[in-house]
């Protein structure tokens, strides 16, 4: 197989992340026509998509572990079948825990087959460009709130929250399936590179190795952090600016121009981090999303909300797969599915907190203030926990 089939591997996993993952975030626009219609909290509702978090690591880890063994194809196209079901039935819902379980179990679960395993592929198609590739796929995530989001709110202006869930969930049926079809495993080395290519791709730790090391906890711990600190301000944003003044639509204009920016600055982020090293290209990437969240505080009109958003969707876009990068350099190819799939199952922890956390701010003190203080200083946190990463395990045992 060409290797320019690495290209159309990256297409594909762009275009998985992009209908997944913006079809499990779009609850964010489902938030107050939901609550208007059903007299349903906010609290509630968010706790659904707190859900899909913790589920969507505990699958993520699942997942990576099945890719491992069986490759990527497999995966994907359950994760195909099984979001397109879950959306389905969670337009049909009638009460809130039904709600809770259909859409924070089921598409929490199907999500979670896309990110881990098209990432891991995309790193085992690819050494050269290899942080640029992963920024590609996980563009994806950047594209989702400039072409789900705004279809979300469109099918609700025209019709109403439950027929706009049910045709996303068909829709994702009809883009995921192809899609999943055009996964492929990257062709296998020749026999006289096999072994140069084993002593490039694997550090020879074992799994629970892996877990153990001070490596794999300080990766985890700064992935946790980051995404616990940016969930709650992403998920809420709509409904804070709505909160300032800003008209429905132009609320969800800003989570678009966020999309648009993380896509934009998953592509500096990953160009960056080729040139300069993953770490430090992290570290400033990790301070400004801390300072930009709290800027938030200060804003109330539109204008100085689209300024914002700009930085924050590219500051958040840009770190997110430079974790993916650093776990591939750690511990090679061979556990990659199984070890980022851990990682991610801690980062989507993180992500749960935020918005049940907003929620809950929010029924009591019917304000975000608190909400955005914590989050900056959960970034802050993020900040310090990186800078304490260690050096590359291969580098160490590579001779002088």
């Amino acid at each position: 197989m060409s290797l320019s089939y690495r290209w159309v591997i990256v297409a594909a996993g762009a275009m998985m992340t992009c209908v997944a993952l913006g079809a499990m975030f779009s609850l964010a626009i489902f938030l107050e026509p939901m609550t208007l219609d059903t007299d349903w909290s906010r609290a509630g509702i968010s706790s659904a998509m707190t859900l899909n978090f913790l589920v969507m690591g505990l699958g993520g880890f699942a997942w990576g572990a099945i890719y491992d063994r069986y490759g990527a194809r497999i995966v994907v196209m359950t994760g195909a079948l099984l979001l397109g079901l879950a959306l389905v039935l969670a337009s049909r819902t009638g009460s809130l825990l039904v709600f809770q379980v259909t859409y924070g179990v089921l598409v929490g679960l199907a999500a979670s087959a896309f990110f881990a395993p098209m990432i891991a592929l995309t790193t085992a198609w690819f050494e050269k460009n290899r942080s640029l590739a992963v920024s590609l796929v996980s563009a994806g995530m950047g594209v989702a709130p400039m072409t789900i989001s705004p279809f979300a709110r469109w099918l609700i202006s025209a019709y109403d929250w439950r027929t706009a869930m049910f045709v996303i969930g068909v829709a994702a049926w009809a883009l995921l399936v192809p899609a999943a079809l055009l996964v492929r495993q990257p062709p296998k080395p020749a026999a006289d590179d096999a072994t140069s290519d084993l002593a490039a791709n694997d550090t020879g730790m074992s799994v629970r190795q892996a877990l153990r090391s001070p490596q794999f906890i300080v990766l985890a711990l700064t992935f946790f952090a980051c995404c616990a600190a940016h969930s709650g301000p992403i998920f809420h944003m709509v409904s804070y600016a709505m909160l300032c003044g800003i008209a429905p639509m132009a609320a969800v204009s800003i989570y678009s121009i966020e999309g648009l920016a993380g896509l934009g600055g998953r592509l500096l982020y990953g160009v960056l981090a080729d040139r300069l090293g993953v770490k430090p290209v992290l570290i400033a990437g990790l301070a400004i999303q801390s300072v930009v969240i709290a800027a938030y505080l200060a804003v109330s009109e539109l204008g100085q909300f689209y300024t914002l958003a700009v930085i924050f969707g590219a500051t958040y876009g840009g770190v997110m797969p430079l974790y993916a990068v650093l776990a591939r350099e750690y511990f090679g190819q061979r556990i990659l599915g199984t070890v980022f799939g851990a990682v991610t199952m801690l980062s989507s922890i993180g992500m749960a907190f935020g918005p049940l956390a907003g929620g809950m701010v929010f029924d009591a003190y019917a304000s975000y203030s608190w909400l955005f203080i914590g989050s900056a200083l959960v970034g802050l946190g993020a900040v310090a926990v990186a800078i304490a990463f260690p050096r590359l395990p291969r580098r160490e045992l590579q001779p002088a």
